[in-house]
């Protein structure tokens, strides 16, 4: 890693956190106005006008009183809505979280360095390791580079939750804990754990206070993988992050009760800067195919990840690597460094019955239910797209989204994309989104205030439009740019008749990650991509055929 692409020393980090101005509400009217246009394209005229009248008695009645509401919270509070979206979008649903909300993705080194090798797995897992923990250095001594647009500067408090940050199970809600801090703020922890075979081992990545070498690290996770291969397997713990969450969270109390120092192995995972593990399948993906790999960052083995962990970083038997992230926020001198520690939890029958049930329940949701296609390889079409939206003024991302709805088109009705067309700019909903105006994180903290107040729920909430529209967590299509370099991750879809959709665009091509659950008959993740292709490639000969 070159610290220098990300290192500043002009500012600090996070020396602007306090002076960031406060989350604005934007007028209940723009909210209702732009809510009516957002489900227009879902709805027959019929339909339309009954949502009409529905929000115009919102905005004339109950809504009102709830916007005030909203504004009286937001009075005496930097985000209004930080800790609702937290809460309500993650921290209180009880689903498993490691295949429904955390996302995964391959490594790209294989696009440029590291092509699929045996034999190579330690090796390039310490130096992933050692350049993870350069990064790491940045943020803790504040010298990692200030996000901006322009010259206005970002949140960075994203970046503090990045390392030595667990979600930690209960019986009705989650917490968060972050046990980050900057060298001006105190120590950190600075120890990884590292699972292998169903075995937990942990080591401080500092020596006289500074990080070990890429070396030194190696002949830590020698020692480790050494030790597991010639032993029996571990019991498997991990697995038990994948359950639900109450389930989890009651086998974590019981855990704790039959033994005070399974506490304090859960607090080493839990504060440990991240995740290493060392996994024994061999994905072989290629530049033109990350399918393989990206599958087995979301639904590989279930023992060799803490699927509540801010990071986990997995290599594999063949040099390739991906990570599994939870949604929150050689010539040189090897010194002599403590041994690894293993740390083992003690386990009874009901423990083991349940990573059992653990490990059953992860199987079959990932063998009925999950199907991926990825990967598109479009070096033509790429530099057509980029040269059409350039010479046109079309927003990239915009075009994007219109081929994302094409890719439906067997689902959808064109009538709906030529409604989308026609009555969104596109470009006018970035602006809004990037002025605090959108629309559904107003109507989300409206609803969270009468639930607050013990009202009930507003008639705009179960209008079927509502829903149908994306309201509550019903997007059927989620999609994401995830930037244009070579990194590239996926989540499950949010519905059970949705897709998930995650792209990232190069100078040569683009390379796209597309789910669907296979327990429903109406999607299919291969047919959605080989629409996908097809409408890519009926825009590249409008685009370089048609002289517009």
């Amino acid at each position: 890693m070159d610290n220098q692409m990300f290192e500043s020393t002009a500012e600090r980090t996070f020396q602007y956190q306090q002076g960031l101005p406060p989350l604005p509400v934007p007028s209940l009217e723009g909210t209702l106005s732009k809510y009516l246009d957002a489900v227009k394209p879902f709805a027959s005229d019929a339909e339309f006008h009954n949502t009409e009248a529905i929000v115009k008695r919102f905005g004339e009645g109950i809504g009102r009183h709830l916007h005030q509401k909203l504004l009286q919270r937001a009075s005496n509070r930097r985000n209004w809505l930080e800790d609702w979206w937290l809460d309500s979008a993650y921290l209180e649903s009880r689903m498993p979280s490691q295949l429904n909300s955390n996302f995964g993705g391959p490594g790209p080194y294989l696009e440029h360095c590291w092509p699929p090798c045996d034999g190579t797995q330690l090796e390039r897992t310490s130096m992933i390791v050692w350049q993870t923990l350069q990064y790491w250095e940045l943020v803790r001594t504040e010298k990692l580079a200030i996000h901006k647009a322009g010259n206005v500067p970002f949140d960075m408090d994203q970046f503090r939750m990045i390392f030595c940050t667990c979600k930690v199970p209960g019986i009705t809600k989650d917490t968060i804990l972050n046990y980050f801090k900057t060298e001006s703020e105190g120590p950190c922890p600075s120890h990884l754990v590292v699972i292998c075979r169903g075995r937990f081992f942990a080591f401080d990545v500092l020596c006289n206070g500074r990080i070990m070498t890429p070396p030194e690290i190696l002949r830590q996770l020698t020692y480790i993988k050494e030790r597991c291969d010639g032993e029996p397997v571990g019991d498997g713990v991990s697995a038990l992050t994948s359950e639900e969450r109450t389930r989890w969270a009651e086998t974590r109390q019981h855990l704790i009760s039959i033994d005070p120092a399974n506490k304090t192995i859960l607090e080493t995972i839990q504060s440990s800067l991240f995740v290493v593990a060392l996994d024994n399948a061999k994905p072989y993906s290629t530049p033109e195919d990350y399918t393989s790999m990206t599958l087995l960052s979301l639904t590989g083995d279930p023992t060799l990840r803490w699927g509540d962990k801010s990071y986990n970083k997995i290599g594999f038997a063949d040099g390739t690597f991906v990570s599994n992230c939870d949604v929150n926020k050689g010539s040189e001198v090897v010194r002599s460094v403590p041994a690894p520690e293993e740390l083992v939890f003690t386990v009874d029958d009901r423990v083991r019955r349940d990573i059992a049930l653990a490990k059953e329940q992860y199987r079959k949701t990932v063998s009925l239910s999950l199907s991926l296609s990825l990967s598109l390889n479009y070096t033509s079409c790429a530099c057509a797209f980029e040269h059409f939206y350039k010479q046109h003024r079309c927003a990239q991302q915009g075009c994007s989204q219109i081929f994302l709805l094409l890719g439906l088109c067997t689902g959808w009705s064109f009538r709906v994309l030529e409604r989308w067309m026609y009555s969104h700019s596109y470009n006018i909903w970035i602006f809004c989104i990037f002025m605090y105006s959108g629309f559904d994180r107003h109507l989300l903290g409206l609803y969270l205030i009468a639930k607050e107040e013990g009202l009930p729920v507003p008639e705009l909430y179960s209008d079927p439009l509502y829903a149908k529209s994306g309201g509550g967590g019903n997007f059927v299509l989620s999609s994401s740019l995830v930037g244009y370099t070579t990194v590239l991750g996926a989540v499950t879809p949010m519905v059970n008749h949705g897709y998930g959709f995650f792209y990232r665009i190069r100078d040569d091509r683009i390379v796209a990650a597309c789910t669907a659950w296979k327990s429903c008959p109406e999607t299919n993740a291969e047919t959605f991509f080989h629409n996908l292709c097809t409408s890519l490639h009926e825009m590249m000969q409008v685009t370089t055929l048609s002289q517009l």
